[in-house]
């Protein structure tokens, strides 16, 4: 049993995500969450997707994007600027764009992301 984790976020191998955002995966809480930081860069658009299991609340870090999400017939574009919070519920459609200077988020997905490749489902975006 492992009691407790500590990573940097430039210590860890970054990997790149089903959406095409570069991830830095940072700690584990076994059965029940994980948080990483994302990153887009200039003017990067992510692919959409939703997720089959896992929801997420993701925080503006620095930098600047935009967030198109859609579920059950709603849809919105959320502008993304440092100190901006905002949740993916399970099955949402999502995807998100860099601004002029990029865009990095960090985020927590619960439960944690699993080791499945068809966990990000492709979908039909709004970019």
């Amino acid at each position: 049993m492992t009691r407790f984790l500590t990573s940097a976020v430039d210590e860890v191998p970054e990997v790149t995500a089903p959406d095409g955002a570069t991830v830095r995966p940072l700690c584990v809480l076994p059965g029940a969450a994980s948080f990483a930081q994302f990153a887009l860069a200039p003017e990067q658009v992510s692919r959409a997707v939703s997720h089959a299991s896992v929801e997420e609340i993701w925080y503006v870090v620095s930098g600047s994007g935009e967030m198109w999400r859609r579920q059950d017939g709603h849809e919105e574009v959320t502008a993304l600027v440092p100190g901006v919070c905002l949740t993916v519920p399970l099955g949402t459609a999502f995807q998100f764009r860099g601004g002029q200077e990029g865009l990095r988020v960090v985020a927590a997905t619960v439960p944690p992301w699993p080791d499945d490749p068809g966990e990000a489902r492709p979908a039909q975006g709004t970019w």
